[in-house]
């Protein structure tokens, strides 16, 4: 039986501090408040003060009350029977069912040994050609969604969701308004997958110190799936609410600000999280994508910035379209040329005709004749965006690339699209060759 601790010297925000002995960084504690005990976490410990964040809140809190340590780190169960639920940032039933009983399992463990990693090499399709022909996402890889508030990033992760090939979903929310929580699971259940699906939930009315644990809960139990040869894909969002709930905590520690507030181990605290992606050699895998919401759509933001460094690319997000400039998947060569062997050459000509189109359409705005060929860039302008970038379009990869040549046959000769003769022999449509001829 650990011993109470009653010398509370100092309450601000949802931080308590107390002096205290013999315990250790992020052990857990229960304080004994007038509306019963409530659960904290270590977070500092100088000169034989020990600061807890308390995740009910403070409220209710005086410094009379008692603490005891519980000697362990956060833990979650680990079972098979999570899947289908929801809980909150504590690991508590959001569902109404009863507690999950399982194996315990440490949250926030250090990332795997870099020697048991595989490189990545599998295509995980999603039915999105942006993503599927342009910036294919790769088993264990970690991605940003960089956006601006108001964009569809949320309906965009629920769709990779519901078409990932994926053993586990886990969705990890941090200051999800509630229809947006109602939004995710009712997609989850129209598409059938909500039964291999695990939700944890912050949502903007819960403590914010319940933020800082839901991407933790999420993989801890991802990993111990991926550990049993599961293919598992964790899905955040929004990594600025969750680095904001950190500055917040920063704030009420009087830490030294960094940079706009933020802490200054914000790039370690998100590379805790985004390095726990991981393609486990001989068992199985867990794939990593969180949403990054910037504001005033600045990349330059601290949260954005830093994530960066950390990922493996990213997908940018604007005007109800990702972006084919800026977004990226460094791991693609890794996968686009196992497809098909028209898929690099697909890629590289599709955006080089589409950044002559924006280029034409500049000159169009300022009033310059349009040459032939501006027109021809204008048309397919128009058609790749419609065919290929709307959000809307879902169709299989061999579909999108038919698709595009299909577009590039109706704008172009063949000639004039800077593909390798052989490769245009093998997929130009065959009712446009036959006319050509």
């Amino acid at each position: 039986m650990r011993k109470y601790y009653d010398q509370i010297t100092r309450i601000a925000g949802n931080v308590v501090t107390v002096q205290a002995s013999n315990v250790g960084y992020d052990e857990l504690a229960v304080v004994s408040t007038s509306r019963g005990p409530s659960l904290a976490q270590v977070i500092r410990l100088e000169d034989g003060h020990v600061s807890l964040q308390v995740f009910a809140g403070t409220q209710g809190v005086s410094t009379g009350d008692k603490v005891r340590f519980l000697g362990k780190p956060m833990q979650v169960p680990y079972s098979g029977d999570l899947l289908g639920r929801v809980f909150d940032g504590s690991g508590r039933p959001r569902d109404g069912r009863p507690v999950v009983e399982g194996k315990p399992v440490d949250i926030g463990s250090p990332a795997v040994n870099p020697v048991l990693r595989r490189m990545p090499d599998k295509m995980i399709e999603t039915g999105i050609p942006m993503i599927d022909v342009f910036n294919s996402l790769v088993e264990s890889q970690k991605l940003p969604i960089f956006s601006v508030a108001g964009e569809p990033y949320n309906e965009l992760l629920a769709r990779v969701g519901l078409q990932a090939q994926a053993d586990v979903i886990l969705l990890g929310g941090m200051g999800l308004r509630h229809d947006d929580y109602l939004k995710f699971r009712d997609t989850f259940d129209r598409g059938g997958v909500l039964g291999r699906t695990i939700m944890f939930i912050h949502t903007a009315a819960d403590p914010v110190v319940e933020a800082l644990l839901v991407p933790d809960l999420c993989l801890a139990v991802g990993e111990s799936f991926a550990l049993e040869g599961k293919r598992v894909l964790v899905l955040l969002t929004d990594m600025t609410a969750f680095s904001d709930a950190l500055k917040e905590i920063a704030v009420t520690m009087e830490q030294i600000p960094s940079n706009r507030g933020y802490p200054g181990d914000l790039y370690t605290q998100l590379a805790r999280r985004y390095e726990k992606a991981v393609d486990f050699d001989g068992a199985g895998s867990m794939t990593l994508l969180a949403c990054t919401t910037m504001p005033g759509d600045d990349v330059t933001h601290p949260v954005p910035d830093n994530t960066g460094y950390i990922t493996e690319g990213q997908f940018y997000l604007r005007n109800g379209r990702i972006e084919p400039f800026g977004s990226l998947s460094r791991l693609k060569q890794q996968v686009n040329g196992k497809t098909r062997d028209d898929h690099r050459a697909i890629m590289d000509s599709c955006i080089q005709l589409y950044a002559l189109c924006r280029e034409s359409r500049e000159k169009r705005d300022m009033g310059f004749e349009m040459s032939p060929w501006d027109k021809k860039l204008l048309k397919y302008g128009d058609m790749f965006e419609k065919g290929i970038m709307n959000l809307e379009v879902n169709i299989p990869l061999f579909e999108a690339l038919d698709r595009c040549w299909t577009i590039l046959a109706e704008c172009f000769e063949p000639a004039e699209i800077g593909i390798r003769r052989a490769i245009i022999d093998a997929h130009w449509p065959k009712e446009k060759a036959a006319q050509s001829a």
